[in-house]
């Protein structure tokens, strides 16, 4: 049997009230609380992770902020840690890895905002140290981005994320193909 945890990821009013207003896919919070019960009702353990900017007078992500708080569906329900963390890495200064090995884990179920962000991130640090990673593709979601370096609609970066993420970082899953595993 494959011991695997989920981590979910982000969800914050951030995403839903603040700067940031996650847009693809349609129905992802609904998959993310789905895929986060039925791991709960599967007995294994969840993680839920939570960003701040660590300058105290950031426009995003402030920690004390209402939009730093877990969405209130995330925020009901229980996990077996909350992570703090301030780098898009959920490995990244926090107890996550030692957390994972206290469990006996070998498989990450990557779940929450921003795909291409702090997501990709996690996954690929979970590559980096030898777990199995999937990463559910309709349990995560992003926004459009324009920056400097060029613009990518919500869509195109969803999907070229999970395209890169396929090649050899993740096994990319819908929630149902992942709900049947369970």
């Amino acid at each position: 049997m494959i011991k695997r945890a989920l981590i979910v990821i982000d969800v914050q009013m951030e995403y839903f009230t603040g700067a940031l207003p996650i847009t693809h896919p349609k129905g992802h919070l609904e998959r993310i609380l789905q895929v986060f019960d039925a791991a709960r009702a599967a007995k294994l353990p969840v993680a839920i992770v939570r960003h701040h900017q660590p300058n105290a007078d950031s426009p995003i992500f402030r920690k004390g902020s209402v939009e730093w708080e877990l969405h209130p569906e995330i925020a009901k329900r229980t996990s077996d840690i909350l992570i703090d963390k301030s780098l898009p890495g959920c490995f990244t200064e926090t107890p996550l890895s030692d957390w994972l090995s206290l469990h006996g884990v070998r498989t990450l179920t990557i779940a929450g905002y921003m795909t291409h962000m702090c997501c990709d991130t996690t996954a690929r640090q979970g590559m980096h140290r030898d777990f199995k990673v999937e990463f559910l593709s309709d349990a995560t979601g992003t926004l459009s981005v324009s920056n400097s370096a060029g613009s990518a609609t919500a869509e195109e970066l969803h999907r070229s994320t999970l395209c890169a993420q396929q090649m050899m970082i993740s096994e990319v899953l819908s929630s149902d193909a992942w709900l049947d595993r369970l």
